[in-house]
């Protein structure tokens, strides 16, 4: 089935079998996959579920096409936990970049956040475009789950979300930073015996303010090195969570090899 079309869904959009397809959805499977009425898919609903379709005719509107569930798919290319990602907004376009990549890699939750050296400001149709980006790289990448883009807030309101373990429990927090004799992140994921949900908090271009640094050490973020090189706010997101999926990778398969 590694041949197979992707459409990611809602889960909303099954009933009884039958996916009531969007329009777009329509034209994406029609117009830009080429596939026809009786041509078969995979269809992922982004929280870990995927299903063999086949595009069927719309009885009730006969312009108008649906897909029919014929299999549960079983699965597996998650990471075994959760990893989120604070990022600080780049300038620009470039975290849509940001958004891709981190789909790509495994992330399960994004935060864009604006700290004291950011310099974009973005609107508010720019949430439900990074959203798009996260399904197309979901499907892309054989994902069984689209991330979640949050809202963006300011750095400070991303850190309270975790001060006191009300978002998520259990979990392991790094603020990679710039210019310092930090541990590298990787020596401390590898110390980490038991890795149940990892926060990573990657700061802007110029890296994070003093203050900030010490704002998410008081609350428990251990402060990391991804090396002695100075990277950009696109590429330092990329090198954090290859690094996190890689060890992540290395434990599950030497687990399953025991």
């Amino acid at each position: 089935m590694a041949d197979l079309q992707r459409l990611a869904i809602a889960p909303q959009q099954i009933d009884q079998q039958q996916v009531f397809l969007t329009v777009e959805q329509q034209h994406y499977l029609r117009r830009v996959l080429r596939l026809g009425v009786g041509d078969k898919f995979i269809v992922m609903d982004g929280e870990g579920k995927w299903w063999l379709a086949k595009l069927t005719p719309d009885i009730s509107i006969k312009t108008e096409l649906i897909a029919i569930l014929e299999q549960e798919i079983a699965i597996q290319n998650e990471l075994p936990i959760e990893i989120t990602l604070i990022s600080a907004l780049p300038k620009g376009n470039s975290f849509d970049e940001v958004v891709r990549q981190s789909t790509e890699l495994g992330i399960t939750h994004i935060f864009p956040v604006i700290s004291s050296r950011t310099v974009l400001k973005p609107s508010p149709q720019k949430l439900k475009r990074w959203q798009k980006i996260a399904t197309e790289a979901a499907e892309q990448s054989e994902r069984q789950v689209v991330p979640k883009i949050r809202e963006t807030v300011e750095y400070s309101v991303a850190l309270s979300l975790f001060e006191k373990q009300n978002l998520f429990t259990n979990y392991h927090k790094y603020i990679c930073v710039a210019r310092n004799n930090y541990p590298l992140l990787l020596e401390s994921l590898l110390d980490n015996q038991k890795l149940e949900s990892i926060v990573i908090a990657i700061g802007p271009e110029g890296g994070w303010t003093k203050g900030e640094i010490e704002a998410a050490i008081a609350i428990g973020f251990q402060a990391v090195s991804l090396g002695k090189r100075i990277l950009r706010g696109v590429t330092a997101p990329l090198v954090a969570l290859s690094l996190v999926a890689a060890v992540l990778e290395r434990k599950r398969y030497s687990t399953n090899c025991s």
